[in-house]
């Protein structure tokens, strides 16, 4: 039976990785920080089935002491501080999770199992300015944040940890990717919450950034499988995993409305938008210059066209269905509640 450790285990992305690993028979490690109250985040419907070891990104000891635990055979870091608008807030801070953490990852790998092989969870922001449309794998970097520019050191460390020590490590350069379990300060689930809260009448209006910002957004079920395909290769590389599609934030913000059956009608633009509710005639969407970002991305766009053709990766759930399960998800809650 194959050991995997997970970084960021709790979180989106830690927990559809944990169910497709265990799923597979492998025997699974998650990484947690010791809080004052247990946080299974995610994963709470999976503990029993995970065996969690007490580490922490800045704390190289503890990473090794989680790896003479584990002794996985596959190392996935998920854990990063993953909020972008955070990040200017706690530039140094992410520095330390994003980058710095990396490296005491690799660094633990590399001391107690060298053989194992690693995932590092790269980041389209790391494009930022974007030098060519679409972006693959070959192009140039220019990230426009502290989180971005955290990133691309955790990409290049990994890149040099494979090249200098001859370690099996990849990095994902992943797009956005979304899913109900996305937390709720991200732009997506902050829709999708607030679409159910308006139609159970618990919220009046949602205040949203940059409607025009174009994403390429894919489910987060289907780029963890992409994770494990990397580490199934003969030889380790990076690979862009993403949609090669572009929405904007306004045509989510549209179907999101749509599927719970709320007509918007747009007036004016830019910072002055609305978006008006035609059966209330109250303002449910309203644009908010505190949600812009000081150095915006405007336009992401992946082509996944050799992660296609080398693992043979192809994401199932499309925009759609993405949006779609993401409403539906929160009314549920919702109603609940």
């Amino acid at each position: 039976m194959k050991r995997a450790l997970i970084t960021g285990v709790t979180g989106q992305d830690g927990s559809y990785l944990s169910e497709l690993l265990l799923e597979k028979g492998y025997v699974v490690y998650g990484i947690m920080r010791r809080k004052s109250c247990v946080d299974y985040g995610n994963v709470e419907h999976i503990k029993d089935k995970i065996n969690f070891i007490y580490a922490d990104m800045t704390d190289i000891v503890s990473l090794i002491n989680a790896m003479n635990v584990s002794q996985a055979d596959e190392v996935y870091n998920l854990a990063a501080q993953s909020f972008v608008a955070t990040s200017w807030e706690q530039p140094l801070a992410t520095t330390e999770i994003d980058a710095v953490g990396v490296t005491n990852m690799l660094e633990a790998i590399r001391i107690i199992k060298p053989e194992a092989r690693f995932y590092q969870a790269s980041t389209s922001e790391m494009f930022g300015l974007v030098q060519a449309i679409p972006q693959s794998e070959t192009t140039p970097f220019y990230p426009r944040s502290p989180y971005g520019v955290a990133k691309l050191y955790g990409h290049w460390i990994t890149k040099n940890y494979r090249e200098s020590y001859g370690m099996f490590a990849c990095s994902g350069i992943l797009f956005n990717h979304e899913s109900e379990r996305r937390g709720k300060e991200f732009v997506t689930r902050k829709i999708t919450n607030a679409v159910a809260r308006i139609k159970y009448g618990l919220q009046e209006c949602v205040e949203l950034g940059n409607l025009d910002s174009k994403r390429d957004w894919g489910h987060a079920k289907d780029y963890v499988r992409a994770m494990w395909l990397m580490l199934q290769q003969e030889k380790a590389d990076d690979y862009v995993v993403a949609t090669n599609e572009t929405r904007t934030v306004r045509e989510f913000v549209e179907i999101a409305f749509k599927h719970a059956d709320i007509e918007i009608e747009w007036h004016g633009s830019g910072v002055n938008e609305t978006g008006t509710c035609k059966a209330t005639g109250k303002t449910v969407v309203r644009i908010d210059p505190k949600f812009f970002r000081p150095a915006e991305v405007e336009l992401l766009l992946g082509d996944p066209a050799k992660a296609e053709k080398v693992l043979g990766w192809k994401r199932e759930i499309n925009f759609a269905e993405l949006v779609r399960l993401m409403v539906s998800n929160d009314m549920a809650l919702n109603r609940q509640a």
